[in-house]
């Protein structure tokens, strides 16, 4: 069944994937995130999916997978920290109080260089581990728990762990646990979505209405600024946002900050970097506030409040921090 029979039979599930959905998927060990990607695609019906955070193969655990406008927000996913639990076996003996100093030292910023069987260009880079546990030690083999960066390789600091024990080590088995606020118990399997998918087409849309997660979910995690409607009409065509076009700013953030462009009534009008700081809006009077990067809406729906020449960020009036009063 395809994604437009399926809005015919549940029209809830219709809805949900052309407004933009994400599913929280549990990657099992063996295919690959994009063929994982792929059949969570043709079970929906829809025409395009993509993925956030890929899993090597032989790796499991949680997938994001987008359908529809959520593609656009997949970028986002990628600022969210990832935790995993891994297997790490240790090539010689190591004692126990050498061991906790070793993983401590890896706590905070790190340097790592991907490895050879990577998606990635092999560029040195810096990451930062949040935090290395130990859960449990069966011999040669670390149960660790590790929360970092995304874009953090477990497998290379697997391996790290072990030059710095002086023994070597590698990485024997790895599942991703969490994506930011975002746990493995709020995952599903392929079967699961399947199951889903079936009672939909039987008239029971409710358990794949759940399985699709409206982008707000995404977006509630971030920044927000609420901008006036003119402001709203520029942006909806290509404009970034003016310091005088910000009805409030609910949350504070600092300069180089992803965050999210709102209508007066919560519509979500765009993506973008902070270029100042929320304290520093507040008290602009002028300029360029937010570099406007993915928009969502339809320009259609924006009729132009201007000329077509590009707005002078320069003739704008101060922009206050707070929602008026109602």
């Amino acid at each position: 069944m395809s994604g437009p029979e399926l809005a015919t039979v549940a029209p809830e599930v219709g809805r949900r994937l052309s407004e933009g959905a994400f599913l929280l998927l549990d990657k099992p060990r063996g295919p690959t995130s994009h063929q994982v990607t792929a059949w969570a695609r043709d079970l929906l019906g829809v025409g395009t999916a993509g993925h956030a955070g890929t899993l090597d193969p032989n790796v499991s655990g949680l997938l994001w997978v987008g359908v529809g406008p959520a593609l656009k927000l997949l970028p986002l996913l990628l600022e969210f920290p990832k935790r995993y639990v891994g297997v790490v076996r240790l090539h010689g003996p190591v004692a126990a109080r050498e061991l906790e100093r070793v993983l401590s030292e890896f706590v905070g910023p790190i340097f790592q260089t991907p490895p050879v069987r990577s998606a990635v260009r092999r560029l040195r880079r810096i990451r930062t581990i949040h935090r290395l546990s130990l859960l449990q030690q069966r011999g040669d083999r670390l149960l660790i728990d590790v929360i970092g960066d995304s874009g953090t390789y477990v497998r290379t600091l697997a391996v790290d762990i072990g030059e710095a024990l002086g023994v070597d080590a590698h990485l024997e088995e790895l599942r991703r646990t969490g994506t930011g606020p975002f746990t493995e118990a709020q995952s599903v399997s392929l079967s699961a979505l399947a199951d889903a998918l079936h009672a939909a087409r039987g008239g029971g849309p409710a358990a794949l209405v759940a399985l699709l997660h409206p982008m707000e979910e995404v977006t509630r995690e971030f920044p927000s600024v609420v901008v006036k409607d003119s402001a709203a009409s520029a942006i909806a065509h290509g404009s970034d946002l003016a310091a005088g076009g910000i009805v409030a700013t609910p949350r504070p953030f600092d300069k180089g900050r992803r965050v999210v462009l709102l209508s007066r009534s919560g519509t979500l009008l765009a993506t973008g970097t902070a270029l100042v700081d929320r304290d520093e809006i507040t008290r602009r009077r002028t300029g360029w506030v937010v570099d406007a990067e993915r928009v969502f809406v339809d320009p259609a729906r924006y009729p132009p409040t201007w000329g077509r020449k590009k707005a002078n960020p320069d003739d704008v009036a101060p922009a206050p921090s707070v929602l008026p009063p109602e």
